[in-house]
């Protein structure tokens, strides 16, 4: 014969009838059930105001919230939102503790839910940041094997922003470049870095961080910028955010720049340009080095003998690779279909390597993009993940 499952409610009652009968005590049936004496008179007292049905279990919701906000102070902070849309729970919380001492003011982060179950904070969307690089930072054994970049803050001069541009050698700490500009808009930053390219020639690797306009949170991290370096046969290199340690010799360089020619800045644009020219002399000449073992930065560094080309042409690829060219809207053609990869590669090749059926690489140069895996029916996912190590170039 097969047991018989027992219910909650089956035991009350049982419990319920067995002390109606004066069988046993209280204590003595509270023991053979295991539960309090509390809870046994509870269910008995249950049972002779309601009968079986009150024996049900009763939801434990409170009926009321002891520590609820009163509707008129919700009303108040919702009247003040609209009145003042640009508030927050910070001015709300201050506005009403000093214009109505009276009311009890709820936390700053109940205003919050107040104000965001009225509908009256948007969420912001999550911010878009630069896709890490998947190359590991290359250690400088030789002057040009990678060359440093960055903006050194920004501060006026005259009335106007100065922005200079530095680019140094993390071999020889010598620095090529302090030039100051107006601004960070590629088209300028691609002036100094030619007018270096064609003084000194080509690095190999050329170190940044992650900001404009040396990387962007397109595909793989690219920029204008960088992709014209991957055409000269540069490889960009970016420390990870939030890290500038990575890049410690040229920060270090930045420091004694801040403190010999911008703190104080000049008082005209002309004499804070002549200043940063001195100024990259006397380091590059001068100065003695530390970590040179007291020489000069231009004692132990030389140009590069790879000089910068005339014309410029595509990234070379593998002979197994496919190429294609980024259309106009971004996109490329895969068996007569569409596969956006983004407008910063517009007209540029980019290389498929395959990898299984419907399975294939997709790289810019040495610079890994993402999976592309076909789905059936020609259609296409791409994940832009980066697990890929870097590709040597031909």
């Amino acid at each position: 014969m097969p047991w018989k499952e027992q219910r909650a409610m089956d035991q009350k009652m049982a419990f319920v009838l067995a002390y109606k009968q004066h069988r046993v005590t209280m204590a003595e049936l509270c023991r053979e059930y295991g539960v309090s004496r509390k809870t046994g008179y509870k269910w008995t007292q249950r049972f002779i105001d309601g009968g079986a049905p009150n024996l049900l279990d009763r939801a434990t919701i409170p009926h009321h919230i002891v520590h609820a906000v009163d509707p008129a102070v919700v009303s108040l902070i919702v009247e003040l939102r609209k009145r003042y849309p640009k508030w927050g729970p910070k001015k709300i919380d201050a506005f009403i503790k000093r214009e109505k001492p009276n009311i009890v003011c709820p936390a700053r982060s109940t205003i919050a839910n107040i104000l965001k179950r009225n509908q009256l904070i948007k969420e912001r969307s999550p911010r878009r940041r630069t896709p890490q690089s998947s190359f590991p930072l290359a250690i400088a054994t030789e002057p040009n094997s990678v060359w440093c970049a960055d903006f050194k803050g920004k501060f006026r001069v005259a009335g106007r922003y100065c922005h200079p541009l530095t680019i140094s050698d993390a071999c020889s700490r010598f620095v090529l470049r302090n030039d100051p500009l107006e601004n960070e808009r590629t088209e300028v930053s691609q002036e100094i870095f030619e007018s270096a390219f064609r003084e000194y020639g080509l690095p190999w690797r050329m170190r940044t961080d992650n900001g404009t306009p040396f990387a962007s949170t397109a595909i793989g991290g690219l920029s204008r910028l960088s992709i014209w370096w991957i055409k000269l046969g540069i490889l960009p290199e970016r420390i990870d955010a939030g890290h500038p340690e990575q890049n410690g010799r040229h920060e270090r360089m930045h420091r004694t720049l801040k403190a010999d020619v911008a703190s104080p800045p000049a008082a005209e644009w002309e004499e804070q340009q002549r200043l940063l020219a001195q100024w990259r002399q006397q380091f590059n000449e001068v100065r003695p080095h530390e970590a040179l073992d007291m020489q000069t930065p231009a004692s132990l560094y030389r140009p590069s003998e790879r000089q910068y080309p005339n014309v410029l042409g595509d990234p070379e690829y593998p002979d197994h690779f496919e190429i294609r060219r980024v259309g106009h809207n971004g996109a490329v053609c895969i068996r007569e279909r569409q596969v956006e990869v983004g407008n910063v590669l517009y007209r540029e090749c980019v290389g498929l390597e395959p990898i299984d059926d419907g399975l294939w690489h997709l790289w810019y140069g040495p610079v890994f993009l993402g999976r592309l895996q076909e789905l059936g029916r020609k259609k296409y996912q791409l994940d832009k993940s980066q697990p890929v190590k870097p590709r040597k170039q031909t």
